[in-house]
């Protein structure tokens, strides 16, 4: 598994989904090598994690190099230790496509999002992911999409197949609510969000709108981003004393406390395709409101309410504190909703997907148009 920062996940959907299927996978019998960026702090990392062997190699630490550079030394590793199948995560990587295939490995390249769309990249930037895209559908041996409307996209924008594996939702039932003072908080006594600082989750919106409110229960805001220290302070500068900045919580007790026990979560991602703090969300029982795109809908369905603009923010905020009915209701139908997100199945494609790669019978991307197939294309994987 190449391209992203490797386990422990600390940081994003990618190392989530790579823990979760990595240690399943190990425990069905397979051998899994994860590459990991090594950050050069603090002590040498193990060389094993939940049965998967880590390889740590540096990284180029700037935001436009960081993941290339690590996913070209990755590769050269890979190169001489020849796995039977390897996944590349992030289409960004595609120019590694061909030297992985050049050493006789079968790979298949799970695209993630629409990242061209994404304001942290500059012109040169979206060219390139656009590029990129296109380089995955041309040199993969199989696709992956997390998200039917991100199916939906290359379908219609490259006419490619795609294998839909989405993440897997963990199920949090008689979560307890101990850790909260730890932050001086009560269950259902707060709003929350959780994201990485990046103007595409809204996290600037989220804030200005719940400003905006006559809300009284304070908005605890997790995360923070590298790379954005500009947007960091333009958040910052939304907020009014009613919104306490935490920073990054790596403890999961605890954060799956705040998930459980707040009295609504607020999800305003909007182009990574299923999204895993979405997932963990719902799982969790929370009340959940939600920017509005295809991706969002997709997983909450009428489980959800939706907002655009601060003005929707601030009216959602007021309604969850207004003492209407619904909350729990809607927290109760969203875990419901979260039961068909479950990680041993995606793991079932997963394994899939790696045999029909080592016995060449996966999908190549462009099958369709190569063939001149006058049929609608199949998407292949695991529901």
């Amino acid at each position: 598994m190449v391209g992203t920062r490797g386990v422990p996940a600390r940081y994003g959907g990618f190392e989530t989904a790579i823990e979760e299927i990595g240690q399943r996978l190990c425990a069905r019998g397979h051998q899994v090598t994860v590459y990991c960026r090594d950050t050069g702090a603090g002590p040498r990392p193990d060389s094993t994690y939940l049965g998967m062997d880590l390889v740590f190699l540096p990284a180029m630490h700037k935001r436009s190099l960081e993941t290339l550079s690590h996913t070209g030394l990755s590769v050269m590793h890979l190169m001489a230790h020849r796995p039977d199948a390897a996944i590349v995560f992030n289409a960004a990587n595609a120019p590694y496509l061909p030297l992985i295939r050049a050493a006789g490995v079968p790979v298949a390249t799970h695209v993630d999002g629409l990242e061209w769309k994404r304001a942290k990249w500059g012109g040169s930037g979206k060219r390139y992911y656009r590029r990129a895209e296109a380089m995955a559908v041309r040199w993969s041996d199989a696709l992956i999409a997390d998200a039917v409307g991100i199916q939906t996209y290359y379908r219609e924008r490259f006419d490619a197949d795609t294998y839909y594996l989405p993440y897997g939702a963990p199920i949090l039932a008689g979560t307890k609510s101990d850790k909260l003072a730890e932050l001086g908080l009560k269950p259902r006594g707060y709003h929350l969000v959780v994201a990485r600082f990046e103007p595409e989750n809204h996290v600037h919106m989220v804030v200005d709108g719940y400003v905006r409110s006559k809300a009284k229960e304070p908005l605890i805001v997790v995360g923070s981003a590298p790379y954005s220290d500009a947007y960091t302070r333009q958040v910052h500068s939304l907020a009014d004393d009613r919104v306490r900045f935490v920073g990054g919580v790596w403890d999961q007790d605890l954060l799956d406390q705040l998930y459980a026990n707040s009295l609504v979560y607020w999800h305003g991602h909007s182009v990574g395709g299923t999204n895993p703090s979405l997932l963990r969300a719902i799982g969790s029982g929370a009340a959940t409101n939600a920017f509005d795109v295809d991706f969002n809908r997709e997983v909450l369905s009428t489980a959800g309410r939706y907002f655009a603009d601060p003005a929707g923010v601030a009216a959602l905020a007021e309604e969850a504190e207004s003492g209407l009915p619904g909350l729990r209701e809607r927290g109760v139908l969203g875990q419901r909703l979260a039961r068909r997100f479950d990680w041993d199945l995606v793991t079932d494609g997963y394994e899939g997907l790696c045999a029909d790669l080592v016995a060449a019978t996966a999908p190549a991307p462009r099958r369709a148009r190569r063939v001149q197939r006058g049929t609608q294309q199949t998407t292949v994987g695991a529901e």
